[in-house]
């Protein structure tokens, strides 16, 4: 079972090559990075800090930072044994699972989630399986379904809290549950929070990580990418119990040797400084979530949707006025499919639809799992006026469709 490329970076390529389009599609946010975080950077560059490797778990001053900002939050690992800096979250999850699975072992993933998680599973030569959660209940766990998954080969459980594509925060109840799960059946969990900056509304966040009595269990993961608009500097981290961590380590060596070193001053500078450009960033988010839902009010006869509350994506799914007519054009842009995937698939059929006649690029639904089909993610990190004319290109293309 190999490793595919992730169907978001395959609509990106294709719309690379498309004049004028829109994309709603990759989650990038549209905010710079700040600038007391490049100002770190260019510091530690003119004084030599970034010329060479660092330690293979990254810099000192890097983890401690990191120790000491989750010690604030009642999460506590040993920043000289249990924290290692990573070249992005994904290289986070690939280690750990090269760590942990022996050929053919299974790890179980929401479905929907993060497209990327089950090629990562591959990449270890693990074998993803998806365990649906519950639509009705806002994309909710659906434990039942989780447990029907374990058997023999089960050897972890794999998500995203906030949930990428839908926006759902995960509660306590629900994170406890899991958990109990795996300390019955001898799982690990591994838990990716890029999102959990980003929650709307004045809710509250709850980590996994305060669980500390299944310290043992949690792989915890974090990526600065998001919540500082650093994408394109790669870094992340990843904390667990010190045994593991050892293994881990192994395999973040052998992929990455260390995360790229300038990267690790900026996201010590990005712990330091950049509170409020988080808080600015978050409040500019719910600001263009509240522009997308209006703007998927007036295309209620094509799409219905949750109202997300946290991260920056919406996940519309199609009302059957719209599954009608895109049964009726099925395959119309069958020389541009490139797999059984996507010709058997709604949302792609109206992911390419969207690209090469509306010049929007959006996210299939099936791309994140079966219970994904029948939806398009879109990504509300983009500006209020690539929002607004993506949206708008979207609604004239729907409204000719169907006259």
């Amino acid at each position: 079972m190999l490793p595919r490329l992730s169907p978001i970076k395959e609509i990106e390529l294709r719309a690379s090559k498309i004049e004028d389009v829109v994309s709603l599609a990759q989650g990038i946010p549209s905010f710079r990075t700040p600038r007391c975080i490049k100002r770190k950077i260019i510091e530690a560059m003119e004084e030599g800090k970034t010329d060479y490797y660092s330690l293979c778990p990254g810099l000192l001053e890097l983890r401690e930072a990191i120790e000491y900002n989750l010690s604030k939050e009642d999460i506590f690992y040993d920043f000289e044994k249990e924290i290692i800096i990573t070249a992005g979250s994904i290289e986070a999850i690939t280690a750990s699972f090269m760590a942990i699975l022996e050929p053919g072992d299974e790890v179980i993933i929401p479905d929907p989630t993060y497209a990327s998680f089950q090629e990562a599973v591959k990449a270890a030569k693990g074998r993803p399986v998806f365990a649906p959660l519950d639509e009705k209940r806002n994309w909710a766990f659906n434990i039942g379904e989780i447990k029907n998954k374990i058997n023999e080969k089960t050897k972890a459980f794999l998500f995203c809290n906030p949930n990428n594509p839908t926006g759902t925060t995960y509660t306590q109840e629900q994170l406890m549950e899991i958990l109990e799960l795996a300390q019955r059946y001898d799982l690990y969990v591994l838990a990716d929070e890029v999102y959990r900056d980003f929650i709307f509304d004045g809710k509250e966040f709850f980590s996994i990580g305060k669980f500390g009595n299944f310290r043992d269990r949690i792989i915890f993961i974090f990526s600065f990418s998001k919540a500082y608009s650093m994408t394109g500097w790669r870094v992340a981290y990843l904390a667990t119990e010190q045994k593991l961590a050892k293994r881990i380590l192994a395999f973040h060596d052998a992929l990455v040797t260390c995360a790229p070193v300038a990267s690790q001053w900026g996201a010590l500078a990005a712990l330091e400084m950049a509170e409020r450009d988080k808080i600015q960033f978050r409040q500019k988010l719910a600001q263009r979530r509240k522009v997308i839902c209006q703007e998927l009010n007036n295309l209620k006869d094509f799409f219905f949707y949750s109202i997300p509350n946290s991260a920056y994506y919406v996940f519309p799914g199609f009302t059957p006025k719209l599954t009608n007519y895109l049964e009726k054009f099925k395959n119309k842009n069958s020389h541009i499919i490139t797999s059984e995937e996507q010709k058997n698939s709604l949302s792609w059929n109206l992911a390419l639809e969207l690209l090469y006649q509306a010049g929007v690029a959006v996210v299939p639904g099936e791309a994140f799992g079966q219970k994904g089909e029948g939806h398009i993610r879109l990504c509300f990190g983009r500006t209020e006026q690539d929002i607004r004319k993506g949206m708008k290109r979207i609604g004239e293309y729907l409204e000719g469709l169907v006259n």
